[in-house]
Order: structure tokens, then sequence, then C-alpha cells
């Protein structure tokens, strides 16, 4: 605020004590708030700001641009030579067609559905039917079932794994996978914690 916007008050108190009197002089200011704050003209200052970036940046979007590289590309050029005095028509120079890249290939996968070669679909096939019946056989013993232990099978090389409570009873779960029609190896990961 300036300081001829701000207006003085002044009020003299006399106070009267037993032992003496004294006068007190109580001054307080009084500013006049009918003009517009820095602080309100900040924000307009700013307001303004934005809406002319808003503007200038909505002009900028809706005019056409122009590619130097895309318009040659679209018009042929035309070149006229100045006619001598009989009337030539003119010469006109096509520039050649852009350079269009060859159609893709497509490959079709054989009548048979698969892109696998025939023998890895064989195996997978095998694979799939001897670990089911190493599954089946696991959990149908009774005594293998409580055991919670898993085979996984590839290439008909099933491994083992899992926790058994004596050797002869790994030996003995080794034994009965070995016996499955398909399974051509066993690596027995099986641990065997005494109690």
């Amino acid at each position: 605020m300036a300081y001829d916007e701000e207006q003085a008050r002044r009020s003299r108190v006399v106070v009267e004590t037993p032992n003496e009197r004294r006068e007190v002089v109580h001054t307080q200011s009084v500013r006049d708030n009918n003009g517009i704050s820095a602080g309100m003209v900040g924000v307009l200052v700013v307001v303004a700001i934005a809406l002319i970036t808003m503007l200038v940046l909505f002009w900028l979007s809706s005019q056409p641009t122009t590619d130097p590289a895309l318009t040659a590309q679209q018009q042929p050029t035309v070149v006229q030579q100045p006619a001598p005095a009989a009337q030539q028509p003119p010469v006109i120079i096509q520039q050649p067609a852009p350079v269009q890249q060859p159609a893709p290939i497509i490959v079709t996968p054989p009548a048979g559905g698969t892109t696998m070669p025939a023998q890895s679909a064989t195996t997978t096939n095998i694979d799939s039917t001897v670990q089911a019946a190493i599954d089946k056989r696991l959990t149908d013993d009774p005594e293998f079932s409580t055991l919670g232990i898993t085979a996984s099978v590839i290439d008909g090389k099933v491994m083992l794994v899992g926790t058994v409570k004596s050797e002869e009873l790994k030996a003995k779960i080794e034994r009965a996978v070995k016996q499955i029609k398909g399974v051509k190896a066993v690596d027995n990961q099986i641990s065997v914690i005494a109690e």
C-alpha cells in the first residue's frame, strides 16, 4: 500500500493512579483497501500470460503444416522454357514415382496345424503320457502318496524331487518309476532325512 493511503488515528487517554497522573497517547494506523493489492495484480498478470500462451499454441496448431519433402513427393516438377519466336508447347518433367517396398512374404503353417517338427511333437506326447503314469503310480500307492514326491519328465528322463525317511524308501520309489513304460533314465534327487 502507498503511504498516502494510510491514515493515522491518534487518541489521548488520561490515566489517574493514586500516586500520579499520566497521559497515554495511543496511535492506530488504518489502511484504505479500496484499490487493487499487489498480489491481485500478480495473479492477473500470470492469468493473462497463460491465456496468451494458449491462444498462440491454438493458432499454431491450426496452421497447415508444409513439409518441403512431402510437397516435393506429391507434386510433379514443371519446368517451362522460354519460347522462341515460334510457339512451342512447354516441356514438362515429371519425377519418378516413389520407390515402394516389396510386399511382405507370408508363411503359412503346414496343413497339420502345428509348426513343430513331427519328432518334437511326438516326444512331447510321450513325455506327457509318462508324466501322467508316474503321477498316477505315486498317488495310488498309499505309502508314496503322503510323501509329496514330484517327478518331471523331459525326453523320457525322469527327475524325482522330495524327502523321505530312509534310503530303502528312496530306492523303492526309484524302482517303481523305472518300471513305467517310456522311462529311459531316472535322476533321483530325493533327500533322506533321518529322524
